[in-house]
């Protein structure tokens, strides 16, 4: 199962550097994933919740604040789940992954409510790491369950 779970964390990755080129990418030039007036990656990319913290209303681009792009940090979080499952570490694994898919629902609330345009690639993170949070779980409630047939006779 946690080589399941490394796979799917390398899709993450993978989608989390896509995200990240389109947010790199000149905001005038129409990104490959814009399909409808309601999926549109450039408009959530480059939006002022694009980067962590998000940036405020009066920011001029002269300001000496640090912001990451959060694809950097979908990138960061995807490495560390596959390390710890590489690491056979599924409590870890566990608490980074709730951690990621708490991220995740909160940004797909951003998208639904107050920019009203999905992401794509935000879309399949979200199906990634909620199908990592199950794998997870599922790993966890066999190891479990090999213990307890190993203790009892």
């Amino acid at each position: 199962m946690r080589f399941l779970i490394v796979l799917l964390a390398i899709a993450g990755i993978v989608d989390s550097a896509l995200a990240l080129r389109i947010h790199y990418q000149d905001p005038s030039a129409a990104p490959p994933c814009a399909v409808t007036e309601k999926f549109d990656c450039g408009a959530v990319n480059h939006s002022r919740f694009a980067v962590f913290p998000p940036t405020s209303f009066d920011e001029d681009a002269s300001s000496k604040k640090v912001h990451i792009p959060v694809a950097t940090l979908g990138i960061i979080g995807y490495l560390l789940i596959g390390i710890l499952a590489l690491a056979n570490r599924p409590w870890l694994t566990l608490q980074a992954t709730e951690i990621g898919f708490a991220c995740a629902a909160f940004l797909s609330y951003l998208e639904a409510f107050i920019i009203e345009k999905w992401c794509i690639y935000c879309l399949w993170s979200q199906i990634i790491v909620t199908a990592i949070l199950l794998c997870t779980l599922i790993w966890i409630f066999l190891n479990r369950r090999r213990q307890q047939a190993l203790v009892s006779p």
